[in-house]
């Protein structure tokens, strides 16, 4: 679950290369760890951050930008010191078609490569809140399988999907739990922040909740892959039966637009056991009381949730951004020390 309006690319930086793919000649570039955020709201540095800009500052700035084909349109790689970062776009398509181009770039080696994915969720409510940080242990497909509209279904019951066993091989991901095991034990402890504006929100429209008082957190946690921007008590359901019925490890914590698409591409490529996923949250999956889709999707409301001032997300979106660095910045850096 991610805001409406993106600006997708990263402003252009110095030493664009355009080498061409394929020159086996050249000795290939060893990334180390590939960050694939989705989406940066501007420029990739100095401005209000989207998922890549805390990491580009810190790994990327002043790095080499790659110019990578096999996609629609072009997308760009920096990179520095073998860290790599890409924008993987949004959306399930998008997300495999350009994580796919990249890991078929034949500049680069990535034979020992971590795969970080990294971007912003909607939490599942009464499990995760605003500000939580996942580390992700499985993705499943919210669009795979039979799905019904509330009001065609004669039982009244509030879940409206049905399983296809024949979707099962590509429908969900289980990642590796070892090294699952291990990222969360580096980052289950880091302090996250949120925000004076986000605890009265969420007071105010969960004031009986326990699971809602409370600090952000690094949590575990099943993610569910949907390619639109869903919320509502309905589709909640759904997916906390998607996570059980496919007998995932963890709850189904959030919602997101891209990891089962990214995770299938990185087991096609053989980079499944390596590849970390963590997402924060920035909104809820559920309307909170009196908000309706037409107070926050209608064409007069401008509410966005990449901002400081949405009815959505309140204006922990930056606090977000900044939690999930925390996190990621710690992982990124076992990986460059060997010690992951």
């Amino acid at each position: 679950m991610k805001a409406g309006k993106r600006m997708a690319a990263l402003a252009a930086v110095p030493m664009i290369i355009s080498v061409l793919t394929g020159c086996s000649s050249q000795k290939k570039i060893p990334v180390q760890v590939l960050i694939l955020p989705k989406f940066e709201v501007g420029d990739p540095a100095g401005d209000f951050p989207g998922e890549a800009q805390y990491f580009y500052e810190e790994y990327l700035a002043g790095g080499d930008v790659y110019e990578i084909d096999g996609c629609p349109g072009k997308i760009s790689l920096y990179y520095k010191n073998g860290t790599a970062l890409c924008l993987a776009g949004q959306g399930k398509v998008a997300a495999a078609l350009n994580t796919s181009a990249v890991l078929s770039d034949e500049r680069f080696d990535f034979t020992d490569a971590y795969i970080l994915s990294v971007g912003c969720g909607g939490s599942a409510e009464g499990y995760s809140i605003f500000g939580d940080v996942c580390v992700i242990s499985a993705a499943a497909d919210y669009d795979l399988g039979h799905k019904a509209d509330p009001r065609e279904m004669s039982s009244g019951s509030e879940t409206t999907w049905f399983r296809d066993e024949s979707f099962d091989e590509t429908a969900f991901v289980r990642l590796n739990e070892d090294l699952t095991g291990r990222v969360f034990e580096l980052v289950k402890n880091i302090p996250l922040e949120t925000t004076e504006q986000t605890v009265k929100y969420l007071k105010k429209h969960y004031p009986q909740e326990a699971w809602a008082d409370r600090q952000p957190q690094v949590m575990r946690g099943t993610t569910v892959t949907g390619d639109n921007f869903w919320k509502g008590r309905y589709d909640h359901q759904n997916a906390l039966l998607i996570t059980k019925t496919y007998g995932c490890r963890d709850p189904y914590a959030i919602t997101e637009m891209e990891d089962a698409a990214v995770a299938q591409t990185a087991k096609r490529f053989g980079m499944l056991d390596r590849l970390i996923i963590l997402r924060v949250s920035v909104n809820m999956d559920t309307f909170p009381a009196g908000v309706t889709p037409e107070i926050l999707w209608g064409p007069d409301t401008g509410d966005h949730i990449a901002s400081d001032d949405s009815l959505e997300s309140v204006d922990i979106f930056q606090t977000a951004m900044q939690n999930c660095f925390a996190a990621g910045k710690v992982l990124i850096e076992a990986i460059l020390q060997g010690k992951l």
